[in-house]
């Protein structure tokens, strides 16, 4: 929900979305009609649309909301090369301050993961010492870099 300072930011934010991801589609998108105030004419009461296979709904709302996006939501993105992170990172990141451990702000307040799809394995099937370097390793980076981690996961 798009509140406060992003209020009437929902559109925008959903056709970025749309161009950033590959696999992606609008679905269905209402807008609010005159007479709804506070809520804007012509901005979005509802709207969906996929990403990667992944469904998400998004709307703007012009009424006293207490809360905005924040880190306690976080959308994954599993990347297969180093290419893919730095395609993602590049794309969404925005808020440089907020980077670390892979994650990302966008321009819209959203926070993201872009993560290694192989940084999975690692961390389940190594070894404690293995899965210690990697965390290591992890923790002094803001994006990814996969061919450190896997430099520390083999040792």
């Amino acid at each position: 929900m798009f509140v406060g300072d992003k209020c009437g930011k929902a559109e925008e934010a959903i056709n970025f979305y749309l161009s950033v991801f590959k696999n992606s589609k609008q679905g269905l998108i209402a807008h609010y009609p005159q007479g709804m105030e506070p809520d804007k004419e012509g901005t979005i009461m509802f709207s969906d649309f996929m990403l990667e296979n992944q469904w998400f709904a998004a709307m703007d709302s012009a009424q006293d909301h207490k809360s905005s996006f924040n880190e306690a939501i976080s959308f994954m993105v599993y990347c297969d090369t180093q290419e893919e992170v730095d395609y993602y990172w590049d794309k969404l990141s925005a808020v440089p301050e907020a980077e670390q451990c892979g994650w990302l702000k966008d321009k819209y307040g959203v926070s993201w993961q872009i993560v290694p799809r192989e940084m999975d394995e690692m961390m389940s099937k190594g070894t404690p010492e293995q899965s210690a370097r990697v965390t290591k390793a992890f923790l002094k980076m803001k994006k990814f870099d996969l061919a450190e981690l896997q430099k520390a996961y083999k040792g």
